[in-house]
């Protein structure tokens, strides 16, 4: 099974104020989406879907009085899955009674903006149903919010989808791309910046030869090297991986 995981330290989840209902098991998992306005931008800017799950946690908890993020897992349009309480914990976002029954799903759509999933988010919220089949024991079910709730969520589009079957785009398990093209942030450093993305980028530096930690975080150390290859490469070099720098990563070296 193939995810592109983003954990909660990934996204700077804040810490639950207690503790979890536990799950050993559902019948399946609810899909939801967010309600409101997501701008179109967040296609194009991965920093966009990180901001965009912080303000929903920030809602939950200073909004509804939730202990913490009400969603499982939260699914953005460049194939991430965001992880939200995860496997095992009782979600909040299915409805009084209805919680125990399935996780809860978010695909980062909107009821204005952008309201129609693209294929990655439909990939993502499987990756994330996939996930939690194995790791929470979910079942087979994947049901809209509104199934069993007075609700407009998931949304017309993403229910539609739902009532297919939650069919795969373009049929098969079309995994994850091992290296996305760009991912949707300059790498810089100040400040250090944590996740898979820069992960990715070390570990492709790390197999060109490079002398480099593949921890997730750019600190001083990615920058000194990222330098080092911008100046090979004939570019700028401002330590900051753009997006030149990103695709030269993936560019077979010169022998």
């Amino acid at each position: 099974m193939a995810i592109d995981l983003v954990t909660r330290r990934e996204w700077g989840a804040r810490e639950p104020r207690g503790s979890y209902g536990r799950l050993g098991s559902t019948r399946g998992v609810k899909v939801h989406y967010t309600g409101g306005q997501v701008s179109p931008d967040i296609v194009n800017d991965h920093a966009k879907c990180v901001a965009l799950v912080r303000s929903i946690q920030s809602h939950h908890m200073d909004g509804n009085g939730w202990i913490d993020i009400g969603y499982s897992m939260l699914c953005c349009p460049h194939r991430k899955v965001f992880e939200g309480r995860g496997p095992g914990h009782l979600p909040a976002a299915n409805g009084a009674g209805l919680n125990s029954g399935h996780y809860a799903v978010l695909g980062l759509v909107g009821s204005t903006g952008f309201t129609r999933p693209t294929d990655d988010v439909l990939h993502a919220i499987l990756d994330a149903v996939e996930y939690l089949r194995d790791k929470g024991g979910a079942g087979n079910e994947i049901k809209g919010h509104r199934d069993g709730y007075s609700t407009d969520c998931p949304g017309e589009p993403l229910y539609a989808w739902v009532r297919r079957g939650a069919p795969r785009p373009g049929g098969g398990d079309n995994p994850p791309q091992p290296h996305p093209p760009f991912p949707g942030r300059v790498l810089t450093y100040p400040p250090v910046m944590i996740g898979e993305d820069v992960r990715t980028w070390q570990r492709q530096m790390s197999r060109r030869g490079w002398n480099i930690d593949v921890d997730g975080m750019y600190g001083e150390a990615s920058r000194e090297v990222c330098r080092g290859f911008q100046r090979e490469k004939g570019l700028s070099a401002t330590g900051a991986v753009n997006r030149a720098t990103w695709q030269a990563t993936w560019e077979e070296p010169v022998t």
